[in-house]
């Protein structure tokens, strides 16, 4: 795989819960993080006292992040309804030459800070909250 432009790792919302997606504007950096928990099922017959894991059991979870510069454009206004309204709305996030994770995700924390000297930006982070499906590019 060749290099990509951070850039283009993205981070969109459903803007009306009918699929009208849009990317979060602003944003200058973005994360995600995938998760899977282990369930250790190691007992004294394991092979040589190796642990043993078992298969497709655990829970999965994603975590995204990004952080910006604060534009008061729509995705900002829906990112702050779905804080205060407690929704769970589809996120897509686009990960360059890999793939796009879609699903429900929670608005788990929105931070906004600014300088006297220098533009308001903001932080947000976004936790999984449902079934979440991949498609390959």
């Amino acid at each position: 795989m060749a290099a990509q432009n951070g850039r283009d790792l993205l981070i969109k919302i459903d803007m009306n819960g009918a699929g009208l997606f849009e990317t979060v504007a602003g944003l200058r950096a973005t994360r995600i993080s995938l998760n899977a928990e282990t369930v250790d099922v190691t007992n004294l017959d394991s092979t040589g006292g190796w642990r043993e894991l078992l298969a497709g059991a655990g829970v999965k979870s994603a975590a995204v992040s990004g952080a910006g510069v604060f534009r008061d454009e729509g995705t900002d206004e829906r990112v702050r309804e779905i804080f205060f309204d407690g929704e769970n709305p589809d996120f897509q996030i686009i990960v360059p030459d890999f793939g796009v994770i879609e699903g429900p995700f929670q608005v788990a924390s929105i931070e906004y800070a600014g300088s006297h000297n220098g533009e308001a930006t903001y932080d947000l982070s976004f936790a999984s909250a449902g079934l979440l499906e991949f498609t390959a590019i």
